[in-house]
């Protein structure tokens, strides 16, 4: 029987270091338009009635949209559990990438929609 090797815990190729850059540029762009997210809905919340239907369609959106990217995140994870259960491992930089992917998009887009 073959044993399955284990990926590396430190990229060693230069392609996987590009991977790894790429999961950074990520994580920090997912930070950056989260705080910015946040602010334009606490600036919202404060000059805006919350039952207006503009706020009340808003926060709807807000919690359906990340009731989504948790649910894509969290299929993402399980691929990955059964991948590995399977004997098919993925780097951390690979598996990263994929759960931090919807949250990235979603709040890339509510950063750009908020700030029109």
């Amino acid at each position: 029987m073959k044993r399955a090797t284990q990926p590396a815990l430190i990229p060693m190729s230069p392609f996987a270091l590009l991977d790894v850059w790429q999961v950074s540029v990520m994580a920090f762009e997912l930070w950056t338009s989260s705080f910015s997210t946040i602010a334009r809905r606490n600036q919202l919340w404060q000059t805006q009635p919350f039952f207006s239907p503009r706020m009340m369609k808003e926060n709807q959106r807000m919690v359906t949209e990340k009731l989504e990217a948790s649910m894509e995140a969290g299929l993402a994870m399980q691929k990955t559990f059964l991948d590995m259960l399977d004997g098919r491992h993925a780097p951390w930089w690979v598996t990263s990438r994929q759960a931090m992917q919807p949250y990235h998009q979603r709040s890339s887009a509510n950063s750009r929609r908020l700030a029109r």
